[in-house]
């Protein structure tokens, strides 16, 4: 009995071997299975370059400027030359604004004379013979150089106190008529001109300011003519329409025609 039971276990056993078998393999699969590591995930595939962003429009960048009149540096267009023309009335002073006279138009040509040379010669001693009487400082030297007779020289200094000598003296800021002098030195020293040639009244005055209308001086004419007067004097003067001071007179054969002050 116990053979039989031997022999039934074996014969079992050996039945039972395969699916034992079968089961460890499927078993050692199913472990081979879950030992194999996860599949990694797909490296992705290179991104396409990245096209760079649209660059957004920026601000123009402003071109250099130009220069403009007003920049320093900036080159302006030649100015064209002046021409030449006479001299005009200064505008900023009202009083040198005033109408052009007839007697203005008449002197508009005159020529202003500073070389002496240009005079004829009687009229060079003349001026020579009354510059030197006036520096002397004694008015009575002046008595031997005045004309008399017919047409004897003119004195209008507002005053006639019947001696030629003495009525010069009486316009001098002094007693001793030193004054009146000096300020024949520098009429004389002035520019001077010839007007009414061929004429009764031909003659060569100084200083040209007495035939020039003050109105048209030049700075540089200005200049000479306050060497003479004072700048109260020539605002009066622009106020009277002329130049109202001392002018003396030569003829061309060298007479002293005439000494005068006033209009």
């Amino acid at each position: 009995m116990s053979g039989v039971l031997s022999g039934l276990l074996a014969s079992a056993s050996v039945l039972c071997l395969p699916s034992a078998s079968m089961a460890l393999s499927e078993l050692q699969g199913n472990e081979k299975v879950a030992e194999q590591p996860a599949a990694s995930p797909a490296t992705p595939a290179p991104a396409a370059p990245k096209e760079p962003a649209a660059k957004e429009p920026t601000a123009k960048e402003p071109t250099a400027k130009e220069p403009t009149a007003k920049e320093p540096g900036a080159k302006q267009p030649a100015a064209p030359e002046a021409t030449p023309s006479t001299a005009q009335p200064n505008l900023s002073n009202p009083k040198e604004t005033n109408k052009i006279t007839a007697t203005d138009t008449k002197h508009a040509a005159i020529e202003v004379m500073y070389d002496i040379t240009k005079a004829p010669e009687a009229v060079r001693k003349m001026r020579e013979k009354l510059m030197e009487a006036a520096s002397s400082g004694e008015p009575e030297k002046l008595r031997a150089l005045l004309s008399e007779g017919a047409d004897p020289t003119a004195l209008a200094l507002g005053s006639d106190n019947g001696d030629p000598i003495a009525t010069i003296k009486s316009v001098s800021g002094d007693p001793d008529g030193i004054e009146v002098l000096a300020i024949m030195m520098d009429v004389l020293n002035a520019g001077f001109v010839h007007v009414n040639a061929g004429t009764p009244d031909d003659a060569y005055v100084w200083p040209y300011f007495a035939e020039k209308p003050l109105n048209t001086l030049t700075l540089r004419e200005k200049v000479e003519l306050l060497r003479i007067v004072t700048a109260g004097d020539y605002e009066n003067m622009l106020d009277a329409g002329n130049y109202n001071f001392f002018r003396i007179g030569i003829s061309p054969d060298g007479k002293w025609k005439f000494f005068t002050a006033g209009d």
